[in-house]
Formats: C-alpha cells, structure tokens, sequence
C-alpha cells in the first residue's frame, strides 16, 4: 500500500510538471504574440480619404508586425454605423472604429469641444491644440470607458450645403432645416436661424430627396464621395468647426496584443496619422473643386465678413463651457493658447 500511495504521488507530481510545462509553453508564444486579427468599423465610404488611409494603417501594422497584426476594415456602415459603433466597441462586439468625436460626446459631452463654432481658424491650430493636452484630456475620458485612442484623424473643416438657397450671411439660414452631425453641430444650426434634425450620415441624401431636410453640415469629401451633390445645389465656405475623427481600440483586444504587436500597431498609427495631418487641407480643396465639377454653386465667405458669423454663434461658446464646467473651460483655452 506504501508503494502504491507513493506511485500515485509520483504520477501526480508528474502530471503536474508537463501541465506546468504546456502552460509555460502556452505563455511564451502568447509572448511572442501569435496572429492577431482586429475588426474595424466606419460609416465613412470606402472612398473616403480617411478609410484610405486606414487602408494605409493596415499595411503598415502588418508589415511593421511581420505579418501577425491584421485588420479587418468595414466601411459604409457594413457592421455599424455611427450611431451604434462606439457601444459595440466598448462592449467589445468589434475591436476597433473609426467614428467622429460627434458621436463619441454623447458618452463624453466635452468631445464636442470640436464643434464648437470658428474655434480653430486653421488646419494648424487644430493639431496643435491636438498635441498641446487636448488629446491628453480627452483620451483619458475614454479610456475610463475601457477604450483606447490610437490617432486622432483630422478630418478636415465642415461646411454648409443645401438645396434651397444660396447662403451668403447668417440672415440666409431662415427657413432651412438643415442636419446636425452632433449636439454643438445643431446648436450651431440654431444660432444661425435654421431648424435642425439629427439623423445618420447614412440617412442623410434620403432625407434631403424627401425633403425630411433641406441641407446639412459636412466636410467636402464626404459630400462628394456620398454623391451629396445629386441632391445639394449650394455649398457655403464657412470652415466653422473641424471634428474629429478617433481610431479607437476595445482596451482588451489592444492586450490581446504582445509588447512587439503593441509597438508595431502604434509606430504604423503615427505614421498614418501624420500623413492624414499633411493631406487633411489639400483633400478638402481637392473635393471642393470635385464638387464644382459636379455642378454645385460654390459661395467662399470672405474673411471680412466672418465676424458676422462669429457673433452669431458666440452663444454655442457659452452653452458648450456652461454645460462643461471647469473641464469646458481647460479646453476651450487650450484651443485658443495653442
């Protein structure tokens, strides 16, 4: 019996090493970081110079990665659109999205910040006040919600189009109902005279042939890669607000990564986001001119006559601060220092 008990303690102690031994095993090539494949979601068209670019992002982590880092890109809303992304990449249903910081303020109000109108007078301002502790803040209000910003992407400025009237002055808004992308977009609406709606960027040429709207807000590539300019006559030169779009990542499937797949996905986001910065103002002005082409009546608000506008909209800086507190405030100065 003696020699039996010890046997078994033997073969236990022995099974017991070689499940230490696979287990060792196990974490060594988690390590060494096996192929990871990453979901990504955007409503944007495919199109789109910013899907271009995450097009760009893709190669570069595969390459930078040897291979194990894939992405999967979704685009034109194939899994989510903008209104659902941003929960389903908290919860997890998909790893990463590309979704404007419009969407991302109804779960952290101060993202808004970048709607807040004729705050940036340039493409330059906006990255600088990016780099100068606006992305800090903001990025770590996201990641207390478990979600990661890998870059934010200059999307460019948004403009005003419509198929009613063309708009010279704030006085021109009266009547419209034009559609707002994000809270600070509607309040921008109103403080120039219009009625807004909030809808779907997937909604929106429906809604303008149906004459649920009679314009909206944008930028100039998405118009023209949406074929906005089959329902739109007028576009109006405003550059008013410049929002943001965030390269986002579920917190835990970024630690599915190992340490080397981490560095690889991160150097392969700086580099697309600084190509995103240098092209930002030359991919406007080339969907500008496509837009032209395509027949819409172009009208450039001439900087002597942009204060009107400002003072029109002065009020949305006072809402924005008042419903932001002290974090409004430190942002609002961080955009005018910077």
């Amino acid at each position: 019996m003696k020699w039996m008990k010890k046997m078994t303690a033997a073969a236990l102690i022995a099974a017991m090493a070689l499940v230490g031994g696979c287990g060792g095993s196990d974490n060594k090539k988690a390590a060494d970081g096996g192929t990871v494949e990453l979901k990504m979601a955007t409503a944007l068209p495919a199109s789109h110079p910013l899907v271009k670019a995450m097009d760009s992002l893709k190669e570069k982590a595969a390459a930078k990665s040897g291979g194990t880092v894939k992405i999967a890109i979704y685009p034109a809303g194939q899994l989510y659109n903008d209104k659902n992304m941003n929960d389903a990449i908290m919860s997890g249903g998909i790893d990463m999205g590309l979704n404007t910081v419009g969407r991302w303020a109804s779960i952290i109000p101060a993202m808004d910040v970048f709607d807040v109108p004729f705050l940036f007078p340039d493409y330059e301002k906006v990255d600088h006040a990016i780099d100068g502790g606006l992305g800090d803040k903001l990025g770590s209000e996201l990641q207390k919600k478990g979600v990661r910003p890998l870059i934010w992407a200059d999307y460019g400025f948004v403009q005003f189009a419509n198929n009613k009237k063309e708009i010279k002055s704030p006085a021109d808004f009266a009547g419209l109902k034009m559609r707002g992308y994000s809270k600070y977009s509607a309040e921008t609406i109103k403080a120039l005279g219009a009625s807004s709606v909030t809808m779907g960027a997937s909604e929106v040429y429906m809604g303008i042939q149906r004459g649920t709207i009679d314009g909206q807000s944008s930028g100039t590539p998405a118009m023209r890669d949406r074929k906005m300019y089959e329902v739109h006559e007028y576009l109006t030169i405003t550059n008013h607000a410049s929002p943001e779009f965030i390269v986002a990542i579920n917190e835990k499937s970024y630690n599915k990564l190992s340490d080397s797949q981490k560095k690889a996905l991160n150097e392969a986001a700086l580099e697309v986001r600084n190509d995103i910065r240098a092209n930002a103002k030359k991919e406007d002005l080339q969907a500008l001119e496509d837009l032209k082409a395509k027949g819409m009546k172009v009208y450039v608000v001439p900087e002597s006559e942009l204060q009107a506008w400002r003072d029109a909209t002065a009020p949305v800086w006072n809402v924005f601060v008042k419903e932001n507190g002290k974090l409004g405030q430190e942002l609002i100065d961080i955009c005018t220092k910077s």
